[in-house]
């Protein structure tokens, strides 16, 4: 088992994330506007019909975890595996959806403690930054905004569905991360309960902050073509590999 030194602390691997809750939008963006945002991973958009590609924002709430408690939220993109770059087709990443081979990008990755920042970017390459959260992961309908220096990102506001059938199932996938200039992907494992998901169910609210302008070039705020509130979520991370 491997383990890091983290602020002077020690953080043994796996990383173990025993009480989280989480809500997150997903919206259809442009593939190529996408994938000039992440270019710089040498990583492509995964494509679930022609043309267009997925990006979730998500908002999570770590209650219990080793790296202690704080707050996120995630931009992402639906990435395909490293490993099989320049072969695939739209036929073929909906297969990798399907079948779980897909991977996601942590793209952008905003939170608000000094230590899961430290070992978010020192241990897996994570692009964390310091953002300050106001965020409801109680109420029926969920919350989140997340602003920097004053600068607002998004505003984030997701209404609960229907029980998702095997909502309770182990997840797997492959997380990718970018920083100075190295790519690394990491296995992350999710066992959720008490998912609910629903077509549409949020409303988004981008402000003046770089990544809101990011947000905006992908032609957001529109539409979600889904949402997920998810109550109950443990999590484990392994130790990062480069791309």
């Amino acid at each position: 088992m491997s383990a890091h030194e983290v602020l002077g602390r020690r953080v043994d691997m796996p990383v173990e994330i025993r009480a989280a809750t989480a809500f997150m939008a997903m919206y259809s963006v442009p593939t190529a506007a996408a994938q000039a945002l992440i270019d710089y991973t040498g990583l492509e958009i995964l494509q679930f019909r022609p043309g267009r590609g997925l990006c979730g924002l998500v908002f999570v709430d770590y209650v219990d975890g080793d790296l202690g408690p704080y707050n996120e939220f995630g931009v992402t993109f639906m990435v395909r595996n490293h490993r099989g770059r320049g072969r695939s087709s739209v036929l073929g990443d909906l297969r990798a959806l399907v079948t779980g081979q897909a991977g996601a990008l942590i793209h952008q990755l905003p939170v608000d403690g000094e230590f899961t920042l430290a070992a978010g970017r020192g241990i897996w390459g994570f692009p964390k930054i310091l953002a300050d959260f106001e965020a409801d992961h109680t109420s029926d309908v969920r919350r989140g905004k997340v602003s920097q220096d004053g600068r607002l990102i998004a505003e984030l506001t997701v209404k609960q569905g229907i029980p998702t059938p095997g909502g309770g199932a182990n997840t797997s996938l492959e997380a990718y991360s970018h920083i100075d200039g190295v790519t690394r992907h990491t296995a992350w494992d999710m066992n959720p309960s008490g998912v609910r998901s629903r077509l549409g169910g949020a409303e988004l609210r981008l402000g003046n902050h770089p990544i809101a302008t990011e947000l905006r070039s992908l032609g957001l705020p529109r539409r979600a073509l889904m949402t997920t509130t998810i109550p109950d979520l443990q999590m484990t991370f392994g130790d990062a590999a480069k791309v």
